[in-house]
């Protein structure tokens, strides 16, 4: 790989990974391998002594601060005890801290760990509006959780509104910067931009449609095993609109045929465990493509990862498609 994530600094990380095995009372010479690399470099322990394997993800550089790790954290916490949700428990180390440093050639790394659990990602296929169905209750469990949660007074997580994906100091980088972006293309999303933060700032951000959410429901983030959907890495959490959740599960499937059959699928099992207002089910469109042109932004800042380079220059071709039909007043997603 090249870019950040280039092998000697993967390698660097895993060797400060082994060096903080101790503090969560793992074996030293505990079996330390890279998962994955997307926002940060995740690692699986395996245990020398047999004990359960655990996740530990070193932060990326510069993206959260240390207050926003701890209260990523805190929720995940919160929802565990009161049994929202599925997801890994954090560890918590010998000294009491939920997070671990490690100095890299004189810059500090930040890690946390978690159990593991087992599972695998969700496969497309028929089988996946039943689940998207499951995931759409969870999204409403996840969601009247935020409106009555009351966080600590530390509290603090990134705001994902226009201003902080498509403004002029975005969090995953600027559209503009987007791979293989040509002068049409750049034409097409600029109208495209503009349209949507008019729709955006129209319809608001009260807090029944605004605030803290999971923010990366994609596939990737989601664990099947057997009849449970377990939801992971809470690493985007912060507060964006309730439906920009569906929006983030359909990352990198947008043009797939089935996109309106899961949408259908996700509603039915929001409205199952909550209402939804049929302003907010008209603002998915929007959001939809709001997530697309993130991402298109994301690849581009992140081109070493194995996202990026599996994704290939086309996702820009493809945000451009979608983009002209949501100007034509087209839904921007679907075949």
């Amino acid at each position: 790989m090249s870019g950040l994530y280039e092998a000697d600094f993967v390698a660097r990380l895993a060797r400060g990974v082994v060096a903080l095995l101790d503090g969560w009372g793992l074996p030293l010479d505990s079996q330390v391998e890279l998962l994955t690399v997307s926002e940060n470099a995740t690692f699986l322990v395996i245990p020398s002594d047999g004990a359960d394997n655990v996740v530990v993800r070193v932060h990326r550089p510069g993206y959260h601060t240390r207050a926003e790790i701890a209260s990523e954290l805190a929720w995940i916490d919160a929802l565990r005890e009161r049994q929202v949700i599925t997801t890994p428990r954090p560890l918590t180390r010998r000294d009491g801290e939920p997070i671990a440093r490690f100095d890299d050639e004189g810059e500090r790394r930040d890690a946390v760990a978690f159990t593991f659990m087992p599972g695998h990602e969700p496969q497309q296929g028929d089988a996946l509006a039943a689940g998207f169905q499951k995931l759409g209750a969870i999204s409403a469990r996840l969601h009247a959780h935020a409106r009555a949660w009351q966080p600590p007074a530390s509290f603090t997580r990134k705001v994902w509104d226009a201003d902080t994906i498509v403004g002029e100091r975005p969090h995953w980088g600027p559209w503009q910067d987007a791979i293989a972006l040509d002068a049409a293309g750049h034409d097409i999303l600029s109208r495209a931009v503009a349209l949507l933060r008019t729709r955006l700032h129209d319809y608001g951000s009260t807090p029944d449609r605004f605030g803290l959410i999971h923010a990366d429901l994609r596939l990737a983030n989601l664990l099947v095993h057997g009849d449970q959907l377990a939801v992971i890495d809470f690493d985007d959490c912060g507060f964006g609109w309730f439906c920009a959740d569906f929006a983030a599960a359909i990352s990198f499937i947008e043009e797939q045929p089935d996109v309106p059959r899961l949408l259908d699928a996700w509603l039915e099992g929001y409205r199952h465990v909550a209402p939804l207002a049929e302003a907010d089910e008209d603002m998915i469109p929007t959001l939809v493509m709001l997530r697309r042109i993130q991402l298109t932004a994301w690849l581009a800042s992140h081109a070493e990862t194995p996202t990026a380079l599996e994704v290939g220059d086309g996702y820009t071709a493809g945000t451009v498609r979608l983009a002209r039909r949501y100007l034509d007043g087209g839904i921007p997603f679907g075949a």
